[in-house]
């Protein structure tokens, strides 16, 4: 660690290697790709979407079949080993499990996970045939456990209809974590009994800062309840113990002996150092960091005839120009996309 408390992160030589693993310029590999199946959503959360979206037509998103190579790219030449599919909420793209049999055929290439985040709301319909498929987890959003709270952090969301998802995934055997972003003003009060009600379920939970990605101006620094004050809520009512930090993105905790919460602290104690993933967008523009100001177009090399060694060749170039992270931005980053097209 420097003195500021950031992560150290050493530079290496000025141009992207043309074999071996995926790294960047600051001698961080990349294992995990996360691949945005559409922006749209059936919930208005504010923190990820505008208040009034226009929704990409259909021709502008990869389709399957490019996705599928762009994964086979991944997982043969460039050592990715886990793909996530995200959106907006991916099952509202129709075919999705067919996607997932799709990558679930290319295990024998080295791919050893197929994971996605979702709203949970489709779930109930969409469950088994994802299990069946080859889904092996699933990241389920819930910001409270509140239905008023809940409704207005979603924009209108039912807390019921994402408690039926989460029972469906459970049902059909689905391993699966719950995510839920923290705001102040909004849903800190729910850090304690949502905690206590995924410990009763069973089901293993992580808190997110909030972040500067919201799709409508509203962060501020002292809207982020940061990691600190989370386990400190949690510690007046029950005893919380810290684990050893591991690669994993949460910092984890052990609470009254048997379960295991994680809290996401990308704004206080940011952990870019050790940032193993890339995302690519819908629609084909590779995003090395999430907070990264400028993309990278995959698309029109893809729809314009290029072989795998051009295709390669892009990736490698885009994730080489990857910056340190929040670590360096500490803010806002100005671009067009927002977090809703750019994949969670």
């Amino acid at each position: 660690m420097s003195n500021s408390g950031e992560p150290t992160i050493v530079s290496r030589g000025a141009f992207p290697p043309t074999a071996g693993p995926l790294v960047d310029r600051f001698d961080r590999s990349k294992h995990k790709l996360r691949l945005s199946l559409t922006d749209r959503c059936n919930f208005r959360c504010h923190y990820c979407m505008p208040e009034d979206p226009e929704w990409l037509p259909k021709e502008a998103l990869l389709s399957f079949e490019e996705l599928e190579r762009i994964a086979r790219l991944f997982i043969t030449r460039l050592g990715i080993d886990n793909i996530r599919l995200t959106g907006g909420e991916p099952l509202m793209r129709r075919g999705v499990a067919d996607l997932v049999a799709r990558l679930d055929a290319q295990r024998a290439e080295g791919l050893e996970r197929i994971s996605m985040t979702s709203n949970g709301v489709p779930l109930r319909k969409h469950a088994d045939d994802l299990v069946a498929a080859g889904l092996d987890d699933i990241n389920i959003s819930i910001d409270s456990i509140d239905p008023e709270r809940f409704r207005a952090m979603t924009g209108g969301g039912e807390l019921d209809a994402v408690l039926g998802g989460i029972r469906a995934a459970r049902d059909a055997g689905l391993a699966m974590k719950l995510n839920a972003v923290v705001i102040r003003g909004d849903n800190e009060e729910d850090i304690v009994p949502l905690t206590e009600w995924a410990m009763s379920e069973g089901v293993s939970l992580r808190f997110i800062e909030f972040m500067p990605l919201d799709a409508r101006g509203g962060w501020q620094p002292g809207r982020v309840v940061p990691e600190r004050e989370i386990i400190e809520r949690l510690a007046e009512r029950h005893h919380v113990e810290a684990l050893s930090r591991t690669r994993e993105p949460a910092t984890y905790y052990r609470v009254d002996g048997d379960y295991r919460l994680g809290v996401i602290s990308t704004v206080s104690n940011p952990f870019c150092s050790t940032c193993d993933r890339v995302r690519v967008t819908a629609t084909g523009e590779i995003y090395p960091c999430l907070f990264s100001p400028v993309n990278t177009d995959l698309k029109t090399p893809l729809r314009d005839g290029a072989s795998d060694d051009d295709l390669e060749h892009v990736v490698r170039g885009a994730v080489w120009r990857k910056g340190k992270g929040f670590v360096e931005s500490a803010g806002y980053v100005q671009r067009a996309i927002t977090m809703h097209g750019l994949g969670g």
